[in-house]
């Protein structure tokens, strides 16, 4: 009877044992937190590249993030350019797919994003007002990395500056200083029926068609007037 014990007791131990080296080995598999901030580059539905505006709060405390609407439809998945291992990280929750302001809002889990206000040469501290004509801004993407332009004027509502945009970038952060002023949505190629398509090689050359952007507060405000996620979002 004894050594029948003994040997029920060595089956537990053993099966413990296993059990958590198991657990153990899962918890080594299971990928760190992605850092992502403005600039970041993101993957949407497994295949389109877009950079994030921003990640931040809503007034519902969740973790969210902006990027153009052009970039996905609602529903898409989203996952981290540079940690695909990590897998879908989060799912853009709503989106106007370009035909209006051009902006997504994207819900993050927040067990595996971990949101930082610097991201290259961008930090965001804040949202800042729509700079005029004149004013210098600095634009962050996953292609083009950081530059800075003046603001050469408003073309249907949305500001022209001499930024750097190739395709990726849309979606990235306009700022001034740590200020949060816009979304690069893309690249100006005609104006007046003339075109002027000059793509942008390297930020470091200044010869190349204007980038655009829509101004970050009345992309704020039409999400907050929608309400659900993304309303009342603040930058970390």
């Amino acid at each position: 009877m004894t050594g029948v014990r003994i040997k029920q007791l060595s089956a537990l131990v053993i099966a413990a044992a296993a059990t958590t080296a198991a657990a153990a080995a899962s918890a080594d598999a299971a990928p760190d937190p992605v850092a992502l901030g403005g600039g970041s580059g993101i993957v949407l539905g497994g295949h389109a590249m877009c950079s994030l505006t921003a990640v931040g709060t809503d007034g519902a405390g969740r973790l969210v993030g902006l990027t153009a609407g052009h970039c996905a439809s609602a529903g898409t998945p989203v996952s981290a350019e540079e940690t695909p291992a990590a897998g879908a990280i989060g799912t853009i929750a709503a989106s106007d797919g370009g035909a209006g302001l051009d902006y997504a809002v994207i819900e993050f889990d927040a067990s595996k994003v971990t949101p930082v206000r610097t991201v290259g040469g961008t930090t965001i501290a804040g949202v800042g007002d729509t700079p005029g004509p004149g004013i210098t801004v600095c634009s962050n993407g996953r292609s083009s990395g950081f530059d800075c332009g003046v603001v050469w004027g408003t073309v249907a509502g949305r500001e022209v500056n001499q930024s750097c945009s190739q395709p990726g970038d849309s979606g990235g952060p306009v700022t001034i200083g740590d200020r949060l002023v816009g979304m690069n949505q893309g690249r100006l190629t005609s104006l007046g029926g003339i075109g002027f398509n000059v793509p942008c090689v390297v930020a470091a050359v200044p010869v190349h068609a204007p980038a655009y952007f829509q101004p970050i507060a009345p992309i704020l405000a039409e999400i907050d007037t929608a309400g659900g996620v993304g309303a009342g979002f603040r930058p970390i």
